[in-house]
């Protein structure tokens, strides 16, 4: 099925039958192998899936990691080696940077908004969501056993926990994967992702080597973030290390709101555009059940907010923020009100676990439908499953998690 091509009739909110479930994994399975790339570098050999070929050639961390939870579903090899190609980039120190540079050098354009020391590098000097060792224990085996997983994870401990309380803290927007979210505009103001100050922040960062330490001494914006350390909560699980969980309720739980809310620093700022990250620990095993459950009954299946005809929207439809349709700036802004469907994947998976069933089959149908209707889409209109952003996206494939549950992962 080509990207646009319909499939089958099915509408959103519509109980999708076998037909449509199948239909959306083969498409998960054609674009997979499709985007599948394979090459050497300095005697290295690499295997990827490519986000998008065209506009998205290279290798990204999350992006991978996504990939090869679905990849285990058709081809176990290529999961192993999807997240092979992330470690065999991992500098001596555990470091693994937001995207690898494999087959061609950043462009001139994108070394602008490109977080790497120079033309030549061949990764960027920033992180994205540290799922690799969770994602290695769904879709290869015990991360324990691979000490450069564990490597990893001693990087990040080490130059991103800055108050010794477990969490992580982030120098820019985009290691959050979330680019572009309004609620990065109350931190970086106009320098945040999609704002014309952003090649700024970026040239700034890169003299000091976007190390958080020194931001810290010189007072620049950091942020505690409930995606970032859902993801590494979920690794450090995992990895059989104590959770950070109990860390982040205590410092990014909001009782009053019943919300995760982000934290700034300095200053203490908490950003209060809602959006879809404040419901990320949904994905989290150890939870406590009745955080869960406010999250799900006040916020996912509120109509004002996150309960849309396809699937939960980036941002609150209630914000102001709020663009459905990807919004039709001069800058590509990006997690501004679509569904993805990685974060809807997570959602998912923690209303599964608590037990709301139906709830989780509405919205995995809203997901499938959009999928077999439009193809894998890099994201969709959350009012009627249209596709927009890149063709053929291959993250969009997590679809087959939800088409066909996997009964172990809950």
């Amino acid at each position: 099925m080509t990207p646009g091509r319909r499939a089958g009739k099915s509408s959103p909110g519509r109980h999708l039958g076998p037909s449509a479930r199948a239909a959306a994994t083969a498409e998960a399975e054609r674009v997979l192998r499709q985007n599948w790339e394979v090459g050497e570098r300095d005697g290295i050999a690499y295997e990827y899936s490519q986000p998008s070929p065209g506009r998205y050639p290279w290798q990204w961390y999350w992006d991978s990691c996504f990939a090869a939870i679905v990849w285990r579903r058709f081809e176990p090899a290529k999961a192993r080696a999807e997240l092979e190609s992330l470690l065999a980039a991992q500098r001596p120190n555990g470091f693994i940077g937001h995207t690898i540079f494999w087959n061609r050098p950043v462009s001139p354009l994108r070394y602008l908004f490109y977080n790497v020391a120079s033309r030549r590098s061949f990764q960027t000097e920033t992180i994205q969501p540290p799922l690799l060792a969770w994602a290695w224990s769904i879709a290869v085996g015990d991360p324990a056993e691979e000490p450069r997983i564990a490597a990893h994870m001693d990087w990040l401990a080490a130059n991103r926990d800055l108050e010794g309380d477990g969490l992580l803290w982030i120098v820019q927007p985009d290691e959050s994967g979330l680019d572009a979210s309004p609620k990065f505009e109350q931190v970086w103001g106009w320098m945040a992702n999609g704002k014309l100050g952003f090649p700024l922040l970026v040239r700034r960062n890169r003299r000091i080597g976007f190390d958080a330490r020194r931001l810290r001494e010189r007072g620049r914006p950091l942020l505690c973030e409930p995606l970032v350390n859902t993801m590494w909560s979920l690794s450090l699980q995992a990895l059989g290390r104590p959770s950070a969980t109990p860390a982040l309720v205590e410092r990014l739980w909001d009782e009053r709101r019943g919300l995760f809310i982000d934290e700034a620093q300095p200053g203490g700022t908490r950003p209060d555009v809602l959006t879809w990250a404040s419901l990320a620990p949904l994905a989290l095993p150890d939870l406590p059940e009745e955080i869960g459950r406010r999250l799900v009954e006040e916020h996912l299946l509120n109509r004002e907010e996150f309960l849309t005809a396809v699937a939960p929207p980036s941002v609150a439809a209630s914000e102001p923020s709020y663009e459905p349709d990807g919004g039709h700036g001069p800058i590509r802004r990006y997690w501004r009100g679509p569904t993805w469907v990685n974060s809807a994947w997570m959602v998912w998976l923690g209303m599964r676990r608590l037990g709301y069933e139906a709830e989780a089959e509405r919205l995995a149908d809203g997901v499938i439908g959009a999928v077999v209707r439009e193809g894998l889409r890099e994201y969709y209109d959350p009012r009627n499953g249209k596709g927009l952003g890149a063709v053929d996206f291959a993250w969009s494939a997590l679809v087959a998690e939800m088409a066909n549950p996997d009964p172990g992962l809950k």
